[in-house]
């Protein structure tokens, strides 16, 4: 195994390590996780009921630029659905026929702050508009991710800033030989995909 592919998997080591401890703020404020719902215990709903900013004040202390900017915020809606419907399709029509392992929308879509107490009704539409465009965009890369593995599973010759979850698997740039030889092992090793499941 060369250097590189140590360093990704050492990366991906660390990333489910702090995935972990993510987790473990759920016993320092007092929650559990059940079938996808948050349940809070009773004595912290109530103090975060008392926190709630009031409609009128958060409107009123809200940057005036804040307020007028907003619809160009929500206008980016529309467009999200419509991709959301198309790559949904793609994915359920593509993904079988290829022999890639579809990708479970809920690890991605998590929608699920608007239930905070503590969250007056613009907040909590506001972390539901975030939390539906920010999970839509990894999941659509996550699809892309499995699309472009099976399709063109080279690394780029310049830097990303960020690495999908398939990048690792890739080959070398330039490397045409391997190319050649690997492809079609390449574009059917999902095995760590079985191992997370």
């Amino acid at each position: 195994m060369n250097t590189l592919q140590e360093l990704l998997e050492k990366i991906n080591r660390l990333e489910k390590e702090l995935a972990r401890e993510l987790q473990k703020k759920q016993e320092e404020f007092s929650y559990t996780i059940h079938k996808n719902k948050v349940y809070f215990e009773d004595a912290v709903r109530q103090q975060h009921k008392l926190l709630v900013t009031r409609l009128h004040t958060y409107l009123f202390r809200a940057p005036f630029l804040n307020i007028l900017t907003a619809p160009v915020i929500w206008a980016c809606l529309p467009p999200a659905l419509l991709l959301d419907l198309l790559v949904s399709v793609y994915h359920r029509i593509c993904f079988p026929i290829y022999g890639i392992p579809r990708v479970k929308r809920s690890d991605y879509l998590v929608i699920d702050r608007h239930a905070l107490q503590y969250l007056n009704i613009i907040e909590k539409v506001n972390c539901l508009y975030c939390g539906y465009f920010n999970g839509l965009i990894a999941y659509i890369q996550e699809i892309a991710a499995r699309t472009e593995q099976y399709w063109c599973p080279i690394k780029h010759a310049r830097r990303l800033k960020t690495m999908h979850s398939r990048y690792r698997l890739y080959l070398e740039y330039g490397d045409g030989r391997e190319y050649r030889k690997r492809l079609e092992k390449i574009r059917r090793d999902f095995a760590d995909l079985e191992e997370e499941r």
